[in-house]
Parts: structure tokens; sequence; C-alpha cells
């Protein structure tokens, strides 16, 4: 009898063992977070940092597995799988989904902000707008990080952009491809995963992007010139589906902001330290980094002027007020 209490006793404590691991294992909570960019892009490794800072801020009770190189969704994919809660949390880059809003669009105005200091004020500015916007649509603005200043690729030496003439031009934005459109350029919808045989095959022959992209792609093996125009800086941005958010407890919701607030922090950094280094790699791979001439940087002034008016009408006194405070 006495032998039967034990063993009856040694399995009780081993399924209450049992039912604690159980409940320990559904405490935890698994999210994915897609990405376009390759796994080795500033954009992708500041991810996996964050995804490790979560995992640690929350003690191990929110676990993030980042899908770089758009192998989940592709970018235009993301920002709907969030809102629809395929995946938890993604990035996007925002300027992609300006068609949607013009809002979306505020940080691809050619001109407007071509610093990063200038680039973070706007953000500033257009930030309570973009929350508002997502909120809407069931999401949250968790960080954005900049890329660097964008700068036109060219088969061929440009004395102005108006020799983009006919050229087969990749768009990866509506802006973009007005730019192509006002250049007399043809513009090619290719996202950045695609960019590499686009090249290779010649469905591209010029593009407006960072040093990252030409980088991360090699397109110093098939275009010989980028123009260091710094005609923008566009942003990517961690958005979260917000049910998702608010099933959350609040300790792993603060561990979440916590690292998100991080990320921006240290993604600004990099992107600021780098846009010298890849410059640097275009040229020692044997692409030309020039300075656009004056006529070039006076074209692009004039479709600049022309896109932030154009924004202007679209977003009316909402557009106005984030400019009106952008140049306080």
């Amino acid at each position: 009898m006495k032998s039967f209490r034990l063993v009856g006793a040694a399995t009780a404590i081993g399924l209450a063992t049992t039912l604690l691991g159980a409940s320990g294992a559904f405490a935890q909570t698994k999210w994915d977070l897609p990405a376009a960019y390759p796994a080795s892009n500033f954009h992708s490794e500041n991810l996996v940092l964050f995804a490790n800072d979560v995992d640690r801020l929350s003690g191990g009770k929110l676990k993030i597995t980042v899908h770089s190189g758009a192998s989940l969704f592709k970018a235009p994919e993301i920002k709907r799988a969030v809102q629809g809660n395929q995946a938890q949390i993604g990035e996007i880059l925002i300027s992609n989904f300006s068609n949607e809003n013009a809002l979306f669009g505020v940080d691809v105005l050619p001109f407007v902000a071509t610093s990063f200091d200038a680039a973070m004020k706007l953000h500033l500015a257009a930030k309570p707008a973009l929350e508002k916007l997502l909120a809407s649509q069931g999401m949250r603005l968790l960080y954005t990080v900049p890329w660097p200043p964008q700068g036109l690729y060219a088969k061929k030496a440009l004395d102005s952009a108006s020799d983009l003439k006919g050229v087969k031009f990749r768009s990866y934005n509506p802006a973009t491809a007005k730019i192509a459109e006002m250049f007399g350029a043809q513009p090619v919808s290719i996202q950045a995963a695609e960019l590499s045989q686009a090249l290779a095959t010649g469905v591209v022959e010029s593009y407006i992007s960072s040093g990252s992209t030409g980088y991360d792609t090699k397109t110093f093996e098939h275009l010989k010139y980028f123009y260091d125009t710094q005609a923008w800086i566009p942003k990517n941005a961690i958005i979260v589906n917000q049910k998702a958010f608010e099933a959350l407890d609040k300790p792993t919701q603060d561990a979440l902001l916590k690292a998100g607030a991080e990320a921006e922090v240290r993604g600004w950094k990099i992107s600021r330290e780098k846009t010298g280094w890849y410059l640097d790699q275009l040229k020692a791979n044997g692409m030309n980094v020039l300075a656009p001439s004056a006529k070039m940087s006076a074209e692009f002034k004039k479709v600049g002027d022309v896109l932030l008016e154009e924004w202007l009408q679209k977003t009316g006194a909402e557009g106005k007020s984030i400019m009106d405070a952008y140049r306080k």
C-alpha cells in the first residue's frame, strides 16, 4: 500500500510538472515579421537585433521570427498581411503605399528633406498623422528607420535627367514612377528582391535608390554611374497588428515598445554611419560616383516642386499642417 501511494504521488508530481510546462509553453507568444530586404542589409540586421531585444526584455514571453528577403510575403503584400493578422508585425517601405493614401508618400517628396536631421524633423511632423491613419486600419506604428539619401544610377554618363528619355527606369513606388514619366523614361515596377535579375536581363537600365541598394544588388556589375543627388530620404516602418498587440500582457507590450524605441535610435545611427561606406564600396567596385550637374539638380528641383504641389492638393489641410510643422 505504501509503495502504491509513492507511485501515485510520483505520478501526480509528474503530471503537475507536465501541466506547468504546457502552461509555460502556451504563455509564450510567437510572431512572424516579414521583411523585403536581404538578411545582410542593415535594416534586416537591425530587425534581428530588435527581435533579440524583445525576447530578452519580455523574459522569453514574446518570440519574433524575422523573415528577410521577401521570403514570407513580397514587399507590396506585407502591409495587408499585418492588417489581416497573417503576420503580427512587419517592415514596410512607407512610400510603397502612397497610391492608397498620399500621406504615405510624405518622405519621398524630392528635395523637401535631404539630410538626416531634416528627415527626422519631417518624420516627427508627419508621425501623428501616420499613426492616426494606420490606427484607422487596425495597426500601430512601432518605429521607423531611414535609408541613406537617394541617388540616380545610370548605364551611361548623364549631363541632365532629360538624358533618361526612353530609358527603362525602375520604379518602386508611385513617386519614382511619376519621376520617370516626367523625364521621358519608361517606368518598370520592380521591387528590391527582383532588382538584381532585372539588371542582369536588361529589364532595368536606370533607377533612383540609395547606395545601400546598389551595394546589396551588385548594381556595379551592370551600371557604371551613380549621381549623388540626395533627392530624398525614404523610411521603412515597422508596423504591428493592433489586436495582436492588445492580446499581449502589459509587461510584454512594454518590452515590445522599449525594444522598438531602441531599434529606432540604433537604425537611424547606422543609416547615417553607413551612407559614406556604401558610396566607398560602389567606387571600389568600379562605379563612377559623381555629383549631379547644375542642370540635373535644377531638373530634379522642378520635378520636386510639382510633386509637392500635387501632394498638398491630395492631402489637403492635413498635408499643409505637416509641412507647416516641418518648416517651423
